[in-house]
């Protein structure tokens, strides 16, 4: 185990600066020889990961030289690939302090065109999100106006979020087996915001942060604008490897670990309960905060919902655990309704947090998640019975059109880990998206450069036509030849 990102460094203002090591740029990069001229090809590459955010923003870039030794070819050519990125926009430098990733005008990050719906008719499979059912949302809409209009005559502001949708997350974490008060739970714009918030309290820049590989993609760029030194522990397609997540805890000594046990995203495994105490116990030894990220924890397919993670721990040792979750995956992301449960002195540091940012989440939209909340036990079981159906439509479409292509079916969550059998899986997301669908690789949920290249995460979100015509078209343009990746040509990176 190693860290894996840039560590962050202070330049002569004492300003946190971040440098990207030589040996991992080219562990990204396609083989110089591989095609003419290589400069030009070289500066594509760099420019498509700043895009898709695999290199991070305002990072300074390796010393011509190493880089050139790193990718056993000449500076010459080195030279000229910082020059057009420089000309290009995807680069800037300053005399003595290097050359360092800039964002050129009028371009926008993968982390944000990968959440616009996709153009002309193209099947959107980037994307692991449900929608609402009209009807649902016209309903709750009807119900929550009268008391929306209550809330006209106040201010508005709820740092903490609204106290009755507090009290209905809180029971909601009793119900399932954590005994929980409404001062324990902070309400929050999603997950994502949830996550955000933590990072921002208990880790500073260079502290040490455990997460799988792979992990969800948005919580990993998280921790790198957080400028945090990641340490992973592998989730193979069996789960996880407690030993060596106990061993990572135990000589890391990590600030936070981040974990997805409940139907993990994107490889679909779900912890057992005896594990889930093993972890429990292995980070309260290291004083490591446990951040355990639920939002799948609803969508049991085949299995009985889990319990909270928390609540596996022994009498009084919850202390260290932060429990995020939110309506995204169980009922529309639209909504922006996230929380966390945490001890409560700090959710009241966190309230404080996150006033800088927004001083509180929308009132309508606090609203009718309590509306929706108090119907789950009518609107989830039917979301389920769909996702089965879908589930099996994918399954079923993917054997008879790519029977090449292998995977386990998940017992719950959102989407298929599927393995390629070879290394092309941006090739065949760049080649897909000409024919209608757009996927991402494997590689947009690692950790470490380099690797699951041979990996898909489809997701069975929308219909089952649907799905059956995208893996139609995916198979066109696999019958179309794709080149192998970088990953094929070049040695991995293993530190």
């Amino acid at each position: 185990m190693a860290d894996t990102h840039a560590f962050p460094l202070a330049d002569r203002a004492g300003r946190t600066t971040r440098t990207l090591g030589s040996r991992q740029l080219a562990a990204m990069l396609p083989d110089p020889a591989g095609a003419r001229p290589a400069y030009r090809h070289l500066a594509q590459a760099i420019s498509a990961l700043i895009l898709d955010g695999r290199i991070a923003l305002h990072v300074r870039l390796p010393a011509e030289r190493e880089l050139a030794t790193a990718l056993s070819t000449s500076r010459t050519t080195v030279t000229a690939v910082y020059d057009l990125l420089r000309e290009s926009g995807y680069a800037h430098s300053r005399q003595g302090s290097g050359t360092w990733t800039a964002l050129p005008e009028g371009r926008t990050p993968s982390s944000i065109t990968r959440l616009l719906a996709p153009q002309d008719t193209a099947i959107d499979l980037a994307k692991a999100a449900p929608g609402l059912p009209e009807q649902t949302l016209v309903d709750a809409l009807a119900q929550v106006a009268p008391r929306l209009a209550e809330h006209a005559h106040t201010p508005g502001y709820h740092p903490y979020g609204l106290p009755e949708l507090r009290a209905a997350v809180a029971e909601r974490f009793t119900r399932r087996g954590l005994p929980t008060v409404p001062e324990q739970i902070l309400v929050t714009s999603g997950a994502q915001h949830a996550l955000t918030l933590v990072l921002g309290l208990l880790c500073g820049p260079g502290d040490r942060v455990v997460v799988e590989n792979p992990s969800y993609p948005n919580a990993l760029e998280a921790m790198r604008r957080a400028r945090l030194r990641t340490v992973s522990v592998p989730v193979t397609d069996t789960g996880w490897d407690v030993e060596i997540i106990e061993s990572a805890l135990r000589q890391a000594v990590p600030r936070l670990a981040y974990l997805i046990p409940d139907f993990h995203n994107p490889t679909g495994c779900l912890m057992p309960g005896e594990e889930r105490a093993r972890v429990l116990r292995a980070a309260r030894r290291a004083g490591t905060w446990l951040v355990v990220d639920e939002t799948l924890a609803e969508l049991a397919l085949d299995v009985p919902a889990p319990a909270p993670f928390a609540s596996h721990a022994a009498p009084g040792t919850t202390g260290q655990v932060i429990t995020i979750g939110s309506m995204s995956k169980t009922h529309w992301g639209g909504l922006r309704i996230g929380w966390l449960r945490a001890p409560a002195r700090l959710v009241t540091e966190l309230a404080g947090q996150r006033v800088a940012t927004d001083m509180g989440g929308s009132v309508l939209d606090q609203l009718l998640a309590l509306a929706l909340l108090a119907r789950a036990g009518d609107l989830l079981p039917s979301r389920l019975e769909q996702l089965r159906r879908q589930r099996a439509a994918l399954a079923a479409a993917l054997a008879e059109h790519i029977p090449q292509w292998t995977w386990r079916l998940p017992p719950g969550g959102l989407s298929l880990w599927v393995d390629l059998g070879e290394p092309v899986a941006s090739a065949l997301s760049e080649r897909a998206l000409g024919n209608g669908v757009r996927i991402e690789s494997g590689a947009h949920f690692a950790t470490d450069p380099g690797i699951f290249e041979q990996r898909l995460r489809i997701p069975y979100t929308t219909p089952p036509d649907t799905l059956r015509e995208a893996v139609h078209r995916m198979a066109a343009t696999l019958a179309g030849g794709l080149p192998p990746s970088s990953a094929a040509r070049r040695p991995h990176w293993v530190v």
